[in-house]
């Protein structure tokens, strides 16, 4: 890989990252939920919706991030009516339905949502950002991918997932606000 590629092979990294995640804590949930019919340890359930949301909002925003980059997919940003709005109802959704498998009923059909409204908003959490922002973009998505590996720890139980996890997202983060600062760029 060219050193001038090295953002895209990061953020294709960060991606699988956030999916191998994202698909521990969704085999861990069909395992529980064929065991105990009805809900799931609140503790368990908490690690397996978070590992969810944000391995899925990774997975899929990294791929976005490396089309733009690699010029897959248009550089400039990509807007439509009401974005925000949208954006907003989208993640309240997975997390409202996260809510209420953690505390009502562990339904496999509204888990499938679950991971369905995690994928949608991490492409729509990308797209109305331009190409310029993406390293900054990228570096924001390693921290969730190391989120997505804390909360994963969390739900089978491994405390080296978990410290490594929560080192790669405050790291990321720091880099992040580091790169923001350098960019003359907002976080927000």
């Amino acid at each position: 890989v060219k050193m001038t590629a090295m953002p895209q092979m990061v953020g294709i990294f960060n991606g699988f990252g956030g999916g191998a995640s994202a698909l521990v804590a969704v085999a861990e949930f069909f395992r529980l939920a064929n065991q105990t019919q009805g809900l799931l340890q609140m503790d368990t359930s908490i690690s397996i919706a978070l590992s969810v949301i944000i391995g899925g909002v990774t997975l899929t925003g990294s791929f976005i991030a490396f089309g733009k980059l690699q010029g897959f997919v248009s550089g400039s940003p990509v807007q439509f009516p009401l974005q925000k709005i949208v954006n907003a109802l989208v993640i309240l959704g997975a997390v409202a339905l996260s809510v209420y498998l953690i505390g009502v009923e562990a339904n496999i059909s509204l888990f499938y949502v679950v991971i369905g409204l995690s994928l949608l908003y991490g492409i729509l959490f990308v797209i109305p950002i331009g190409g310029a922002d993406m390293p900054v973009v990228i570096s924001l998505l390693n921290s969730f991918s190391g989120l997505a590996a804390c909360a994963t720890g969390f739900v089978v139980g491994n405390n080296i997932l978990i410290i490594a996890g929560s080192l790669v997202g405050s790291a990321g983060l720091i880099l992040t606000q580091i790169m923001c600062k350098a960019m003359n760029r907002s976080l927000t």
